[in-house]
């Protein structure tokens, strides 16, 4: 597809690919679209931000907070804790075994623990606030700057399989495993509180309603 030359590429180290791989390999296919996508949108921001790979980010940390973000919504993350944590100790866990020091991983744990909490994550640095934005980006947050010719060329790259539902599914089974996963004022833990009531949640509502690429 032409349009998909407006794309920043995904990086081919063997890394990459095996984070690649154990994400689809544990993670529904519109959860594993979903990570694959908020890279992108990451890479992309930063790109009309202004932010330059290796000097102002290490683009490789960007790749795995996004890719490796929501581990801990599959049915591989222990269910002792909220997912966000899980998934971040999953993604921890696998850039040591490549061989990550540790200031790296902890960057990246930081990231992903913090992805879903508004208001600091964007102010834990650089990789932190670009990889909230580049999540936030797929629900059609903060989207302005993308153009028509990019939205369309991510999403056929990587197809949408209306991920918005699929994936607050996940969340909440998550959250239904324990009372710590599922703690109230947690997104897990008010994701289950609204699905005790009857209909979708406000969330489901919100975004359909909403986002620039819907559900």
């Amino acid at each position: 597809m032409k349009d998909s030359l407006l794309l920043p590429a995904l990086p081919d180290t063997p890394v990459a690919v095996s984070a690649v791989a154990y994400v689809r390999s544990c993670e529904s296919e519109p959860t594993a679209n979903h990570s694959i996508r908020s890279y992108v949108f990451a890479a992309l921001l930063a790109e009309h931000e202004g932010l330059k790979p290796g000097a102002d980010f290490d683009p490789d940390l960007l790749f795995h907070a996004c890719v490796l973000h929501d581990l801990g919504t599959s049915s591989a993350a222990p269910g002792a804790e909220r997912f966000e944590v899980e998934g971040a100790d999953m993604a921890a866990r696998f850039l040591t075994g490549h061989g990550y020091d540790a200031q790296a991983v902890d960057l990246v744990w930081e990231a992903i623990a913090l992805h879903a909490t508004p208001g600091i994550a964007e102010r834990r640095g650089v990789l932190a606030y670009l990889t909230r934005r580049g999540i936030g980006v797929d629900f059609g947050i903060g989207a302005e700057f993308m153009t028509d010719a990019q939205g369309a060329a991510v999403h056929h790259e990587h197809p949408r399989l209306d991920m918005v539902t699929a994936l607050v599914d996940e969340i909440v089974r998550h959250a239904a495993r324990s009372p710590q996963a599922g703690a109230r004022y947690t997104l897990g833990g008010e994701f289950l509180r609204e699905r005790a009531e009857p209909g979708a949640t406000t969330f489901l509502e919100r975004v359909a309603s909403t986002s620039r690429w819907g559900a």
